[in-house]
C-alpha cells in the first residue's frame, strides 16, 4: 500500500489540548433541568494544528509542529501544554512551542452515551510576540520539509501568515491551509486553501450547486493568487478547483457518522500527506476522503492510522460494482492494487446487449489476475464501429449491467475508437482480448508489453453475438408484422 515514510510535513497553526469527562446520565437535577453526568473517564487529546500533526504521524510521515501553548509562573510550559506535548512526543511528532501568558487553549467536552452534552472553552488572545516567533522559526526550516501545512482556528497564532506563506514561496516549498474567518486575502500566494462550505460561502456568497461552487471558487483562486482550492462539502462530498486540470467533484462516501470533531483535520492531514509523498492532487483528496468516511465513526477528536487506511482503501477495491467516477481515480486505485502484488487485468469492448457469451468471457478474463477492468466503448465510439443504429443500450445502463457481474472489479468508459490511451495510462498488468487477433494487433498491446506486461488472446464462445441477437430480433419482429399484416387482409376479405 502507500509509503509516506519519506514525506516531511511542517504544520503551524493554533494548537489545543482537548479534554474529554464520559459518564452515565442518568437523572435531571433538581437544581436545574440538566442532565447530571456521573463522570468515570477523564481523556485528553490533541486538537486544532495539533490533530492534524498527530494524523500525519499515525500515517507513518514524518511530522513536525510549531505552536503557542501558555507559560506557568515560573516561566515554564504550563500544565495543559505540557499534557499536550506528551501527547505530540509520544506519537512521534517533534515540536517547538511559543511560549505565552495567555495559556493554552483548552476545550472540555462532557459526553454521556457518546454523545456531547456541552463543550466549555478556555482561551484567551495570543499576544503578538509568540507569533513572531513561529514567524522566524517558519523561516529557519520551512525549507526542510516537502509540505507546509497552515492549521488556522482564529486563535492568534497566525498573526503572522502573510509572511509565512511567503518565506515557504521563497524556498519552493507548497503551503495548504485549513482557513478561518472573513478575511482570506491573508492567504493570498498559498498552493491551496480548504475551506468548508460555510466557510467558502461567508467569503464568496451563497452556492448550493456544484456549478455555483465551481464558479465562485474559479473566482477566488484568481483574486488569491491561488493553485487550488478544496471546498468540503459534507454530505456532498468534496470538490477541487485547480489552475491546471478539470473540477474533480468527489462524493462523500456513505458512512454512519458519530461525530465529526476533527474531521477537517483529518482531511488536512491526508490531503498533505498525499501529496508530500509525490500524489497528484487529485489522487491526495481521494485519499483524504478515504481518511474522512473514517473519522467520522470515531468519537471525538481522533486519528486515523495507516493500517486503518490501508484497509479501508482494500474494502472499496473489493467488488462493489464500481464504476470509476474518472480515469486518475481508477489509476490510483490500480496502483495500490498492484503495489499490493495484484495483477490487474484489462479488456475493453461495446457489451452491447449483455448476453452470456459475454459473461463466460469476462470470467476467463478475471482469472489471469486478482482484478479485472472492463472499459467500455461510449454510444459515439459505438456508432463509428456499428454504425447510426447502435447502440441499443446506452452507455450508463451497458456499465451498470457489467458492473453487476462479480467478475468485473472496475468499469471505465472511453470515447475513442480504441482504448489504446487509456491502456496505456493505466498500465494494468494483463491485457486481453477476445477473437481471433494476434497480440500485436490489439490496440495498447505495445504500452504493456513495454511496462513488462503480458497480452492474452481468448477465444469467444461459439453461437453468442450481439449482433445476430439483433438479427434474430429484427427477423422476429418483421415476421410478426407480416403475420398481422396477413391476418388484417384475411378478415377483409371475409367481410
Amino acid at each position: 500500500m502507500h509509503d509516506f515514510s519519506k514525506s516531511k510535513i511542517l504544520v503551524v497553526g493554533d494548537v489545543m489540548l482537548d479534554q474529554y469527562w464520559t459518564g452515565r446520565a442518568g437523572r435531571i437535577s433538581p437544581e436545574a433541568p440538566v442532565p447530571v453526568v456521573k463522570i468515570a473517564d477523564q481523556e485528553v487529546r490533541a486538537g486544532g494544528a495539533a490533530n492534524v500533526a498527530l494524523n500525519i504521524a499515525a500515517l507513518g510521515a514524518i511530522a513536525h509542529l510549531m505552536g503557542v501553548v501558555g507559560k506557568n509562573a515560573n516561566g515554564k510550559i504550563d500544565e495543559h501544554g505540557q499534557q499536550l506535548n506528551d501527547i505530540m512526543v509520544a506519537a512521534g511528532v517533534g515540536c517547538d512551542w511559543a511560549l505565552s501568558d495567555s495559556g493554552t487553549i483548552c476545550k472540555l467536552r462532557v459526553l454521556s452515551h457518546h454523545q456531547q452534552l456541552i463543550r466549555m472553552d478556555f482561551e484567551h488572545p495570543v499576544p503578538r510576540a509568540p507569533a513572531e516567533w513561529l514567524l522566524h522559526n517558519v523561516i529557519e526550516q520551512v525549507a526542510h520539509y516537502d509540505v507546509l501545512v497552515i492549521s488556522d482556528y482564529a486563535k492568534g497564532a497566525l498573526q503572522c501568515v502573510e509572511q509565512m506563506i511567503a518565506a515557504a514561496n521563497a524556498v519552493k516549498v507548497p503551503v495548504l491551509i485549513d482557513p478561518k474567518g472573513q478575511d482570506f486575502s491573508r492567504y493570498h500566494g498559498a498552493t491551496l486553501i480548504k475551506p468548508n462550505q460555510s466557510e467558502f460561502e461567508a467569503i464568496v456568497g451563497a452556492a448550493s450547486t456544484a456549478d455555483e461552487v465551481v464558479h465562485k471558487a474559479n473566482d477566488l483562486i484568481k483574486q488569491l493568487a491561488l493553485e487550488a482550492l478544496l471546498v468540503t462539502r459534507s454530505e456532498h462530498g468534496m470538490a477541487l478547483v485547480t489552475t491546471q486540470d478539470s473540477p474533480y467533484l468527489l462524493q462523500a462516501q456513505a458512512q454512519e457518522v458519530f461525530d465529526v470533531t476533527g474531521a477537517g483535520d483529518t482531511v488536512m492531514a491526508a490531503l498533505a500527506t498525499g501529496f508530500a509523498s509525490g500524489m497528484t492532487l487529485q489522487n491526495a483528496v481521494h485519499l483524504a476522503s478515504q481518511a474522512a468516511s473514517i473519522v467520522v465513526r470515531k468519537v471525538g477528536t481522533s486519528t486515523v492510522t495507516k493500517a486503518e487506511l490501508d484497509e479501508s482503501i482494500k474494502a472499496s477495491m473489493r467488488h462493489k460494482g464500481y464504476v470509476a467516477m474518472n480515469e486518475d481515480e481508477l489509476l490510483e486505485l490500480v496502483k495500490v492494487a498492484q503495489n499490493s502484488g495484484e495483477r490487474v487485468v484489462i479488456t475493453n469492448g461495446c457489451f452491447d446487449l449483455l448476453h452470456s457469451g459475454h459473461v463466460r468471457y469476462l470470467n476467463e478474463a478475471a482469472k489471469l489476475g486478482e482484478r479485472l477492468i472492463v472499459a467500455v466503448n461510449s454510444d459515439e465510439s459505438v456508432q463509428q464501429l456499428k454504425g447510426d443504429t447502435r447502440p441499443i443500450v446506452p452507455l450508463a445502463g451497458r456499465m451498470e449491467l457489467l458492473s453487476a457481474l462479480s467478475c468485473v472489479d472496475w468499469v471505465v468508459p472511453f470515447n475513442e475508437e480504441t482504448p489504446e490511451r487509456l491502456i496505456c495510462k493505466l498500465t494494468p498488468d494483463v491485457l486481453v482480448k477476445g477473437g481471433d487477433y494476434k497480440p500485436e494487433e490489439i490496440a495498447g498491446a505495445q504500452c504493456v508489453w513495454d511496462a513488462g506486461g503480458q497480452v492474452e488472446v481468448l477465444s469467444f464462445w461459439e453461437g453468442y453475438s450481439t449482433s445476430s441477437m439483433v438479427n434474430k430480433i429484427q427477423t422476429a419482429e418483421q415476421r410478426e408484422a407480416e403475420n398481422i399484416a396477413g391476418e388484417r387482409s384475411s378478415n377483409q376479405g371475409t367481410s
